[in-house]
């Protein structure tokens, strides 16, 4: 699987997104009532839109990015290394505009590919929708809409939409697929769902970008794995 695909090749990507305001009372009246409407779909009857907006984060028009990680693999004297660095800031355009910088001056060499876990749905649509927000030029890799399929595949990779083999039915997470390829993940992480508290009432971005940073390779090592080869232990991630 993916033997033609040289993993140094590949940039690892993972967002962390929050929404745009500690709490829902915060939101602008109009972005209330908007958000009230899009919560319809998910809500119970029984629960106002002020008890769901904590998922406000995961709508590019609801939420913002406040950590990108991006990492690659390298090798030293026939060892791999993996080597990450975080773009983050509470400045949402200041970091889109750091990390969009890097996407194209990494892009602009041939056959370099972006690779994210459920990036088709999430981490790449996210990036360009708020790229936009922030009155920001798309990155090249992101430029994408009415792209072919094909095409896409030449700039774009997805553990997860590999990982379905077509079935379009089928979601599985990131951290199902560690433990089902037998990739150590660490004990003392944060999940998704705790991202906004952390960034909000602890006041701990830090931990966020450590979390963000360990996601990305897991996300190589998943691919390595896809490969057959072994995986990259994080002893030997590297932080710039």
């Amino acid at each position: 699987m993916l033997n033609n695909i040289n993993v140094e090749d590949l940039l690892f990507i993972d967002i962390e997104t929050v929404p745009q305001y500690p709490e829902f009372s915060e939101l602008k009246e109009d972005f209330q009532k908007l958000w009230e409407k899009k919560s319809t779909y998910f809500r119970a009857e029984d629960q106002g839109p002020d008890e769901v907006y904590e998922r406000a984060g995961i709508y590019a028009e609801f939420g913002k990015i406040i950590c990108i990680s991006a990492g690659v693999i390298t090798q030293k004297q026939g060892e791999r290394f993996y080597r990450v660095k975080s773009f983050y800031d509470d400045n949402e355009k200041k970091l889109l505009s750091q990390f969009n910088d890097m996407l194209n001056k990494f892009m602009s060499h041939p056959g370099k590919r972006l690779c994210a876990h459920n990036g088709q749905e999430f981490d790449y649509p996210y990036i360009a929708r708020r790229t936009l927000i922030n009155g920001l030029s798309l990155p090249k890799a992101l430029d994408i809409a009415g792209m072919k399929p094909w095409d896409l595949k030449e700039k774009l990779m997805d553990t997860l939409q590999l990982w379905k083999f077509g079935d379009y039915k089928n979601y599985t997470s990131l951290s199902l697929l560690c433990a089902v390829f037998n990739i150590p993940t660490p004990k003392d992480d944060i999940d998704g769902s705790q991202v906004a508290k952390v960034y909000y009432h602890d006041g701990d971005l830090d931990r966020i970008i450590r979390y963000c940073e360990k996601d990305t390779l897991a996300v190589a090592n998943l691919i390595l794995r896809y490969k057959g080869e072994a995986i990259i232990p994080m002893e030997n991630m590297e932080i710039a």
